[in-house]
């Protein structure tokens, strides 16, 4: 079997398809090119490694030498791996959605040679199938149209186009205030499910943007409905199948509405995120679940997900031996060769385990006499211990299967994500080691995903590659914000100054507001987007509303802010109409009603992190503070309105200002910790 030209690639979902008796390009000009010069329509499948039902439409399709031979005779054909090319994914699935009310990977679309789309669709099978077309209907189908229909293409690509324009427009209005705030709140409670915890019916996603948004309610308004949901979920989700209670980590999402049935993959935002709402949970509620949790994460990450040069690769996949959840289910005949009589007793009992199983079979949903390690509550110290031993022993005997498929590219934004949360929990908890990790890989992004002082999007294998995305921008901006928060270090803050000032320059729309995905000097497509909607991570305008707030907080700089309130004026209407699904922006509205505090922190000597951690560790969402060495007075340079404040007393000195009102300076550190747990001026 000849290789194709993904042999050529980096990324591993490209590479997993390089064997393929298809005739794949990667995207680029020589693909488009071939297909005006032969007059043939484009094959465009997008999909990423560790997504399951692309591996069954590869083994069912792409592998079949008949299906191949009808798509390499029909068609110039390209694959692309979504994180690699997040425009290209985004842009032609708001076209799937547009033409078939729903979007998944993998994504199927054909389109002319100058990138017209005329066909969208997701998974689609080899034969016809419950009512669902089939390849070897489909390419026939497809190429009696392009020879002999070309005007009903020409149609479809005309409406299509016309309908991915409207997408492109945004009512504008005022900033909006609480009301928004509050409806997407009632949204939210109304979704939430009293049983297990999180929002709607079967799938269910993490969604931790929805948790930080409740908890900011809750703290706001001291209706305790809203920490109890987000509490009750953390619980669930910690406590389902959707933990993976052996080898530590999440999986991306649960296909039941109890946590227990998940699809397999690892992805490491969901860990960045669900790091955070953990972190965020413990301070509100001091549940130790939270914190063992957050620690747990971090053990997964540092195991399984970090590069050797301290940067994060990128997910593990669902599937080994061409089986989902192969690794991490269990039968009971194999829990007893591996433990004692009076363990599996105890491990079967306590997770859940039997002989008829508890994980269904896709196609049948039958019990497969396999199970899911879970859990119906907390164990209690002693039954933690006992455990401690027996995972060991499961966890070295998991060892022996087939692991996995490791996705060890290197992304900038899912990256930041992980260095946020890592700051943050650092901050929290006083953990170095967290730190470490988080510095590493920052470090990690400024040397090997620069060139020619140009952010770039990926990392592998020594190759840095793709430029960067308002994604990227946003998320590492947030990250040298939380650095600089957790570390007091000036140069986070300088660097968030500096990423902000290049991410406003090169993807700032000057005639509307916003910021498109895309920087001014990239590849164009069918039109150039803004994202506002979170989806398995917040959007680049979400996160920068909220980080260009606490910028301008930071500095004194209201530029910063003045952007900020642009980007909720452009989206206003979407803020007000569909907030629950934009929980990340609505923070920003949360901070900005809530007097808003900045602490400045006064000594002569570096931040002393022991004196300080009563004040790190409350959680006071609406909150920016500064460190001012009034020996170096390094941080002058960046927030120019803390160059008149001095220490008093010869000791260290706090300036805590909230709602445009300063209180004097005062020197109690306890004083400051009861100040941010009431977050209003004593």
């Amino acid at each position: 079997m000849s290789l194709n030209r993904l042999q050529f690639e980096k990324s591993p979902y490209l590479l997993q398809h390089k064997n393929n008796p298809v005739d794949w390009y990667p995207w680029c000009d020589e693909a488009f090119e071939k297909a005006a010069s032969e007059n043939k329509p484009i094959f465009l499948s997008i999909g990423y490694a560790t997504c399951h039902w692309c591996h069954v439409m590869e083994h069912e399709s792409f592998e079949d030498e008949e299906i191949a031979n009808l798509l390499n005779d029909t068609f110039i054909n390209i694959k692309v791996d979504r994180e690699e090319r997040p425009d290209i994914d985004s842009t032609y699935m708001t076209v799937c959605q547009m033409v078939t009310g729903h979007g998944g990977w993998p994504l199927t679309i054909i389109m002319t040679p100058d990138k017209k789309p005329f066909f969208a669709g997701t998974y689609i099978p080899k034969e016809a199938r419950f009512q669902r077309i089939g390849l070897k209907q489909l390419i026939p189908g497809i190429a009696g149209m392009w020879k002999y229909e070309p005007e009903k293409i020409k149609k479809a690509t005309e409406s299509i186009q016309d309908g991915f324009d409207k997408s492109l427009h945004f009512e504008k209005g005022t900033f909006p205030g609480l009301e928004a705030v509050e409806y997407a709140a009632e949204q939210l409670s109304q979704r939430y499910d009293d049983d297990h915890g999180g929002f709607g019916s079967a799938p269910k996603f993490p969604s931790p943007h929805n948790l930080s948004f409740l908890l900011r309610q809750w703290y706001a308004t001291g209706e305790d409905r809203f920490k109890h949901s987000v509490e009750h979920t953390l619980t669930e989700m910690r406590l389902g199948g959707i933990w993976d209670h052996i080898g530590y980590g999440f999986h991306r999402y649960s296909t039941d509405e109890k946590w227990l049935l998940p699809h397999f993959e690892k992805m490491l935002y969901d860990q960045a995120l669900l790091m955070i709402a953990y972190t965020e949970g413990w301070q509100v509620t001091g549940n130790p679940l939270f914190k063992e949790t957050v620690y747990e994460i971090f053990d997964y990450i540092s195991d399984n997900l970090v590069h050797p040069d301290g940067g994060f690769f990128s997910a593990e996949d669902a599937d080994s031996d061409g089986e989902e959840g192969k690794f991490y289910i269990w039968e009971v005949d194999e829990i007893q060769k591996i433990l004692s009589k009076d363990e599996t007793e105890f491990f079967l009992n306590t997770f859940n385990l039997s002989i008829e199983g508890n994980y269904e079979d896709e196609a049948t949903k039958q019990l497969t006499g396999k199970n899911i390690p879970h859990l119906e509550k907390s164990l209690s110290k002693a039954d933690s211990e006992n455990f401690n031993n027996i995972r060991k022993k499961l966890l070295s005997a998991r060892t022996n299967r087939s692991r996995p498929l490791l996705d060890d590219k290197v992304l900038t934004d899912w990256n930041a994500l992980m260095i946020t949360a890592l700051a943050k929990a650092s901050s929290v908890f006083d953990e170095e080691r967290f730190l470490t990790k988080a510095e590493d890989a920052f470090s990690f992004i400024k040397e090997n995903l620069f060139q020619n002082e140009n952010l770039l999007h990926r990392f592998k294998d020594g190759e840095s590659k793709i430029s960067a995305f308002a994604d990227d921008y946003s998320f590492l901006i947030w990250a040298t914000l939380e650095l600089y928060e957790t570390t007091y270090n000036p140069e986070y803050l300088d660097q968030a100054i500096k990423f902000s000032r290049v991410f406003i320059e090169k993807f700032w729309d000057k005639e509307s507001s916003g910021f498109f995905f895309t920087s001014h000097d990239s590849e164009e497509l069918l039109g150039r987007q803004k994202q506002i909607y979170d989806g398995a991570t917040p959007s680049s305008n979400s996160v920068a509303m909220v980080s260009l707030i606490k910028l301008s907080r930071l500095t004194g700089e209201p530029e910063f802010e003045n952007y900020a309130n642009s980007i909720g004026e452009f989206f206003s209407a979407d803020l007000i109409r569909s907030g629950s699904s934009i929980t990340q922006g609505l923070q920003a509205i949360q901070f900005l009603n809530n007097n808003p505090i900045e602490l400045v922190i006064v000594d002569n000597t570096p931040p002393n992190k022991e004196d300080l951690s009563g004040i790190r560790s409350v959680f006071s969402p609406f909150k920016v503070s500064l460190y001012k060495d009034s020996e170096l007075n390094d941080i002058g340079k960046f927030s120019g309105y803390t160059e008149k404040m001095e220490r008093i007393n010869d000791s260290i000195t706090f300036y805590y200002c909230s709602n445009f009102v300063c209180e004097k300076p005062f020197n109690d550190i306890l004083h400051a910790e009861d100040l941010l747990k009431s977050n209003s001026l004593a």
